[in-house]
């Protein structure tokens, strides 16, 4: 398409090319016609003066021979006459030829005066349509100009609020991400507490279990030595009287002195103390 459309535009600008070439050998050859005709009139005219002249001189001939009176001067009087009346029809006809000369240069020059108008008239039309084009041209430049600039400033102005959206965006993410980072700290630390809180109970109720198993170990060793020494008399006892053996019971449990029971760390749950084994009687 784009091939075509070149090789258009060149036969018209070769068309143009020659137009102008044929209006320039127009010019030259009405020139040439108008130079051709005034000299066939200035021909015609010499022509026609050569055929008075001749008339001229017919007419004087017949003249001094009408004046003589002798018999041949009858002959020469016709001679005259009919040269005179050749001279005159050569003399008219000069005329006439001089006249149609003049007035087929009166209409060449015509023409050519109608011709030089009109070629004005189409490069003065041709002017202004130019004008009017190269003004429509510079109109045309000034729109795209002026559109290429609001173009401009609405591609600046959509850049400047997508870099102000993207910052706003960023800053937004910005503040997410530090109270994430905020709250994940919080948590992480309340976990921490929570955890160090848990193993500080913990190592409070084993440190408390650890105790009070130890105590219940020295407690149990007390006890049973002292099992040991009292289950031996009342086996004596029992075995001489058999029937004071509760009383002798009861007296030593009333006679022994009681032990404290160890307390439990925690204090959610705590046990009972167990009373001490009852000591041997004195």
């Amino acid at each position: 398409m784009a091939a075509r459309k070149s090789k258009a535009v060149d036969a018209v600008a070769n068309l143009e090319q020659q137009l102008a070439q044929l209006k320039a050998q127009l010019a030259k050859a009405r020139v040439a016609q108008a130079a051709d005709a005034q000299k066939a009139v200035a021909s015609l005219t010499k022509d026609a003066s050569k055929a008075a002249a001749a008339l001229k001189s017919a007419q004087s001939k017949l003249a001094a021979a009408a004046k003589k009176k002798t018999p041949a001067s009858a002959k020469q009087v016709a001679a005259a006459k009919a040269e005179v009346a050749k001279a005159k029809k050569a003399a008219d006809a000069a005329k006439k030829a001089v006249a149609e000369a003049k007035k087929q240069a009166a209409a060449i020059k015509a023409a050519n005066k109608l011709a030089a108008a009109h070629d004005k008239a189409v490069a003065k039309a041709e002017a202004a349509v130019a004008k009017r084009l190269k003004a429509a041209s510079k109109k045309a430049a000034a729109k795209s100009k002026v559109a290429a600039k609001k173009a401009a400033a609405r591609a600046k102005l959509a850049e400047k609020k997508a870099a102000a959206r993207a910052k706003a965006a960023a800053k937004k993410a910005a503040l997410k991400a530090r109270l994430a980072a905020k709250k994940a700290a919080a948590k992480k630390k309340a976990a921490e507490k929570k955890a160090a809180a848990r193993a500080k109970a913990a190592a409070k109720k084993a440190a408390a279990r650890a105790k009070a198993a130890a105590k219940k170990g020295s407690a149990s060793a007390k006890k049973a030595p002292a099992k040991k020494a009292s289950a031996k008399p009342a086996a004596k006892k029992a075995a001489k009287k058999p029937a004071a053996k509760k009383p002798a019971a009861k007296a030593a449990k009333k006679a022994a002195p009681k032990k404290p029971a160890a307390k439990k760390a925690g204090g959610k749950r705590g046990r009972k103390p167990k009373a001490s084994a009852p000591a041997t009687p004195a």
